[in-house]
């Protein structure tokens, strides 16, 4: 089933260190650090505020994408989230799954999709010794530039997690629905382990695959490492870097 494929290096480790000194910098910024996400909702009337960072780089050049990502629990298991990411980098890069897509021209520099999103979890591990949760996201456009797509778009997963102690294990997936441009739907499958090292800080570990999200485009596949690091109830520093290729399916 493959024609060919080109390794990628995903979340690099000098972005990282710049995300973790901007996020010590101004006390309230970090960002999510894996694409899989899990079922826990933010506590009814609290919030939580992220930083994010993540690069890639290629062949033909690199790209970046960082942004803050807002959630507020509006009701009991419901979660409210909204994400304004930025994305630059060079010619034909595609920036990280799940923020935008690829961004055109030499270094250049505009608003990815803004995405609105709200998390259910409707079961619970106290009850059937898992959580499961919908989360559907809208993706919308934000700007003139090439980082994000043309017209809205829908993703539509269901993610699931145990609890082992101090780890925890969780993933699952989804389909986007995205018809706009030369993008096409596609499906995004992941899976992640993570565990309580030290007070405040987590280290995990993922694997994650999205199918071509452009007609004629590439398959991509990460396996990611990261930490998360309690500054506040409500700040977390959280980085993540790891190696990833991309493949051609086969018509």
């Amino acid at each position: 089933m493959r024609l060919r494929h080109r390794y990628v290096l995903h979340g690099l480790i000098p972005l990282a260190v710049f995300a973790a000194v901007l996020a010590l910098a101004v006390s309230a910024f970090s960002g999510p650090p894996y694409q899989t996400d899990d079922p826990e909702s933010t506590d009814y009337r609290h919030f939580e505020i992220y930083f994010f960072d993540g690069g890639t780089a290629t062949g033909s050049g690199t790209g970046d994408l960082a942004g803050i990502d807002f959630n507020y629990g509006v009701a009991p298991e419901f979660q409210l989230d909204v994400v304004v990411p930025a994305g630059f980098g060079d010619a034909g890069v595609v920036l990280p799954v799940g923020f935008g897509n690829a961004v055109q021209g030499q270094n250049a520099a505009t608003l990815g999709n803004v995405q609105l999103a709200l998390k259910y979890r409707f079961l619970h591990q106290r009850d059937i010794g898992v959580d499961v949760a919908f989360y559907p996201r809208v993706f919308l456009p934000a700007g003139p530039g090439e980082a994000g797509e043309s017209l809205p778009s829908l993703f539509l997963p269901i993610w699931l997690e145990k609890d082992f102690g101090a780890w925890s294990t969780f993933g699952g997936g989804g389909y986007q629905i995205d018809r706009g441009g030369n993008y096409q739907d596609y499906y995004q499958l992941g899976w992640a382990v993570t565990g309580e090292v030290l007070p405040h800080l987590r280290i995990g570990a993922e694997v994650y695959y999205q199918s071509p999200n452009t007609r004629g485009g590439l398959t991509t596949t990460e396996i990611d490492g990261g930490f998360t690091y309690d500054l506040t109830d409500n700040f977390h520093l959280i980085a993540s870097a790891g190696p990833g290729y991309r493949e051609r399916e086969r018509d």
